[in-house]
Parts: C-alpha cells; sequence; structure tokens
C-alpha cells in the first residue's frame, strides 16, 4: 500500500488551470488579423507623393502585409494543433494512471483488510464481499483508453473531441460514485475490527455533468462555453486528487497502528 500511496505524485498530476490559454489562440490570430489591415491601411495613406498624375501604391504594399500575416496565421494554427494534441494526451493519459494506481490499491486494502480481520478474528465476510465486487467492477470497467490515439483523433476530428470530453466526464463521475462506496465498505470493515478510520468528508462532489447541454451550449456559443467546458475537466479531477490524498493518507495511519 505504501507504494501504491507513492506512485500518486506521477499518476495523479494536478492540470493547472493555464491550459485554457489554449483558447486565446483564435482571439490572438484575430488581433494579428487587425494589427496587419491598420498596418496595411497606414503603409498606404502615408505613401509619398511624388510629380506627375496620382498612381496606385505599389504590389509590394498590398500583398506584403496579407504574407506576413497568413505566414504568423499558419504558425498559430500549428501551434495550437500541437497544444491540443499533448492537452488531450495529458487529460486521457491521467485518467488512465489514476484509474490504474486505484487498481492496485483496492487490490492491496482487500488483502490486507483480509488479514486484519483474521488476526483479529472477525466475520466481516460481507464488506468483504462488497469491497471485492467494487474491484471487479472495476477491472470490468475502468479500462484503458488509448491516449495518443484520442489525442491525435480528438485535434483533427470534431467528434472525437467531443467523445473525449464525454468519457472524461462520465468515467470520473462513476468512479469516484463507485469509489465513495468502498471507502464506506472499508470504514465498517474497520470498525469492526475495532480499528479507528475517520473517513474525510468530501468537500468537493463530482457532479454528474450533462454531456447533451454541455454540447449545446458549446455549439451555440461558437465555442466559448467550450472554455468553462475545459476549466471543470481540469477542475474536477484535480478535486478527486485532494481528496485521494486525505483518505490514503488516514487509512495508511489506521493501518499502520496495527501493525505496531
Amino acid at each position: 500500500m505504501r507504494k501504491d500511496i507513492k506512485m500518486r505524485a506521477e499518476s495523479d498530476p494536478m492540470m493547472s488551470n493555464a491550459w485554457l490559454l489554449i483558447y486565446l489562440i483564435p482571439i490572438f490570430a484575430i488581433i494579428l488579423g487587425v494589427l496587419v489591415a491598420v498596418f496595411w491601411a497606414i503603409a498606404i495613406t502615408t505613401v509619398p507623393m511624388l510629380p506627375g498624375p496620382p498612381s496606385p501604391p505599389g504590389p509590394e504594399l498590398i500583398v506584403a502585409p496579407f504574407v506576413v500575416w497568413i505566414a504568423l496565421l499558419y504558425l498559430l494554427v500549428i501551434v495550437g494543433f500541437i497544444v491540443s494534441i499533448v492537452l488531450i494526451y495529458k487529460l486521457v493519459k491521467r485518467r488512465n494512471t489514476h484509474f490504474k494506481r486505484q487498481q492496485f490499491l483496492f487490490e492491496d486494502i482487500v488483502s490486507a483488510l483480509r488479514a486484519i480481520a483474521k488476526k483479529k478474528e472477525v466475520n466481516v465476510e460481507v464488506e468483504l464481499s462488497s469491497c471485492e465486487r467494487t474491484v471487479r467492477e472495476v477491472r470490468a470497467e475502468e479500462t484503458e483508453k488509448g491516449a495518443v490515439l484520442w489525442a491525435i483523433l480528438s485535434a483533427i476530428i470534431i467528434l472525437a473531441h467531443w467523445y473525449v470530453n464525454y468519457f472524461l466526464m462520465k468515467d470520473f463521475y462513476k468512479h469516484e460514485r463507485r469509489e465513495d462506496g468502498f471507502w464506506e465498505d472499508v470504514k465498517s470493515l474497520l470498525n469492526k475490527c475495532g480499528v479507528t478510520f475517520s473517513l474525510p468528508r468530501r468537500t468537493q462532489v463530482m457532479p454528474d455533468r450533462n454531456f447533451v447541454l454541455y454540447l449545446i451550449l458549446t455549439i451555440i456559443t461558437l465555442g466559448l462555453f467550450g472554455i468553462y467546458w475545459l476549466y471543470v475537466l481540469l477542475k474536477d479531477p484535480n478535486g478527486h486528487f485532494k481528496h485521494h490524498i486525505q483518505v490514503e493518507d488516514e487509512l495508511l495511519s489506521a493501518l499502520e497502528s496495527v501493525a505496531i
């Protein structure tokens, strides 16, 4: 269990809200376009007037600013494409690594609880059966998603991007509900064995967010609601991981007191 808990630094990374800046890339492109247009207008109006009949501005004054704008816009598109791939990869990967670590942790907890019950000579088969059932559900339902595959697909196919958002929301919600039941079974079992385990209260409960509503709002706001959607995909797991730290430390302390 100590090994499982030490893994959380790598498996449960807290992701910064700075990732929301990815949505500013289109805004940068618009601002850049406006600046280029202004520069082009100023350049044309300040062309020195030569003697003789007025002549139209040279092609370099018309073409050059737009070439620069297109080049910079193309660069922004490439940067946004790469950053979006990295972001989705990190989101899916931390889902996978957290679920895998929790599976190992739950299995080791069940083994430890069985040993404690045997040592205390207490019948806790009902609670153990419930814990083992949760472990089986975790193995069956919390399967790994291909982080690289979904990162690439979501960057080029909007439907794939929406599906990634869907399973990131729903999988973590189901995961947390399943986990809460497991912690309650652990607490009940330890209490029967005379071991004090104070289950920390969850201060940030992960809500069951409505995917269809989020999708509709994103479409009708031309993507602006996607900023909030990304925010909750960052925030919800962060809150979940913080509660994990409290529970794991409290549980490890309780089990160590029995070992002593």
